[in-house]
């Protein structure tokens, strides 16, 4: 027969004692749960079992959810370090502030390395420290547990023995009496004096091994009883220096990173600025090719707004108003007195025969001179100025159009679309080529991005005489009528 394989200091005593030690152990447990023995309890000591357990689950889900929280931050770190390498790889060695972007790159790098090993050091080395404990003090507990057993069945076994010692010294009469009869004396004196001696050896027997068996519990048990509460009481101090170290070292990674961020966007608002002052001298320089619309203003609202296009040169209503009247003033009439109408000389550079002498005549006549008959002098030349430009039938029909349609209290001026225009959100007004539109004021000034206008289309206003169809436009796809 093969013999068990038995490691080192272990002998065959040992095991058959511990394999004795596990029946008697399953015996006494199963006799308690029928209730034909009782078991020691310990109400205090299992309270704080039940709170160990818990603590020791609290402890483990936080051990999990740092770990995870450091591994987020591992994630992150590598996401802005690529995405940081992509602008540094975009960044043109001409570029203003090439040298900062790469010093803040490499501060944003560092710091967040530190960041994540001050985490490590001192948050998760001590969420591993404190949860290292446990396990040792689970198994000691495991083990009370066992030697408690121990302790009850060494109890309930003396109890056994001193029980059937009466129980026998009962018994022993009887029989003494049939061995009298049947045995001589001298036998009957050396049996009785033998069932002393095994009752007596099974009682020393059964106290040793309950002295044994309660000496090790109490040892155990005592020890137990102080660490389980003291454990207990650790945990409020543990958990608020752990989540101080985390919401201090996130806050000054925090208020670092901010600074560093808000090294860059000075840095690229600078270069966008650079950027922005060089396509205002382009544009200044060059004119828009007539064989396509110009390029569309960035969204209003969304994004910064590009430089608008230069001014145009098509005067405003008024300009053109006032120049109209100086040139009646110095060109049409010139040297002529009012009180001699007869005579006046000749306008040095005006045709006699183109000049229309009806006008002529009733701004020469003094009784004739009266504001009404000036007011028609004036539209008379506001008319032929008007005619002489190259979109004269426009002009004269807005005219018409502006005197006889009431305007919106926000009107300003008129445009019109020299190109269509594909509005892209809702607040967009969409425009064809030849659409006059009627240029509106802004309710709040601060809402106006720059390249833009706020209007609606004159024949959306004719129509239906209300402002729900109006909407913001660029402003170099019109020109000002």
């Amino acid at each position: 027969m093969a013999e068990l394989p038995m490691g080192k200091g272990v002998s065959a005593g040992k095991i058959a004692s511990n394999v004795q030690k596990k029946i008697t152990r399953a015996q006494e447990k199963v006799l308690q749960k029928l209730g034909k023995a009782d078991e020691t309890k310990d109400l205090a000591f299992e309270e704080g079992v039940i709170n160990f357990n818990k603590q020791l689950v609290e402890g483990t889900k936080l051990q999990k959810d740092l770990r995870a929280y450091l591994t987020a931050v591992k994630a992150m770190h590598e996401s802005s370090k690529h995405l940081y390498e992509c602008l540094d790889d975009m960044y043109e060695s001409d570029w203003y502030g090439r040298k900062d972007v790469d010093s803040l790159f490499e501060d944003s790098d560092l710091l967040w390395t530190d960041f994540h090993q001050k985490l490590v050091d001192h948050a998760l080395i001590s969420m591993d420290t404190y949860l290292g404990q446990f396990p040792d003090i689970k198994s000691r507990i495991a083990k009370r547990d066992r030697k408690l057993v121990d302790y009850d069945s060494a109890r309930h076994n003396y109890a056994a023995v001193n029980k059937g010692k009466k129980k026998e010294g009962i018994k022993i009469t009887k029989p003494a009496s049939l061995l009298e009869r049947a045995a001589p004396g001298w036998a009957q004196g050396i049996l009785s004096a033998h069932n002393v001696a095994q009752t007596s050896l099974s009682r020393s027997q059964a106290e040793e091994e309950l002295e044994r068996a309660q000496k090790v519990f109490e040892e155990i048990n005592i020890d137990l009883q102080e660490e389980l509460p003291s454990l207990w009481n650790s945990r409020v101090g543990f958990y608020v220096n752990t989540f101080q170290s985390v919401a201090g070292l996130e806050e000054k990674f925090h208020r670092e990173m901010g600074k560093i961020n808000q090294n860059v966007n000075d840095t690229l608002e600078k270069l966008e600025n650079q950027d922005t002052s060089s396509d205002r001298t382009q544009d200044a320089n060059h004119m828009l090719s007539p064989g396509g619309p110009p390029a569309i203003p960035k969204s209003p609202s969304k994004l910064r707004p590009m430089v608008p296009p230069p001014p145009k040169v098509t005067p405003s209503k008024d300009m053109k108003q006032e120049n109209i009247i100086n040139l009646f003033g110095e060109a049409a009439t010139p040297n002529i007195s009012v009180t001699s109408p007869t005579q006046y000389d000749a306008p040095a550079t005006a045709n006699l025969l183109d000049m229309d002498l009806d006008s002529l005549q009733a701004a020469t006549t003094p009784a004739a001179q009266t504001w009404d008959s000036w007011e028609a002098t004036e539209k008379v030349a506001v008319t032929e100025e008007a005619v002489a430009e190259t979109e004269n039938e426009t002009a004269q029909v807005t005219t018409e159009s502006t005197e006889s349609v009431e305007m919106p209290e926000s009107f300003l001026f008129k445009v019109k679309a020299m190109h269509d225009y594909n509005a892209n959100d809702s607040d967009e007004l969409e425009l064809k080529s030849g659409d006059v539109v009627l240029v509106l004021s802004y309710e709040s000034p601060d809402d106006q991005d720059e390249g833009w206008l706020m209007g609606v289309r004159e024949s959306d206003w004719i129509q239906h005489k209300v402002l729900g169809k109006r909407g913001v436009f660029p402003e170099n796809f019109t020109q000002r009528m």
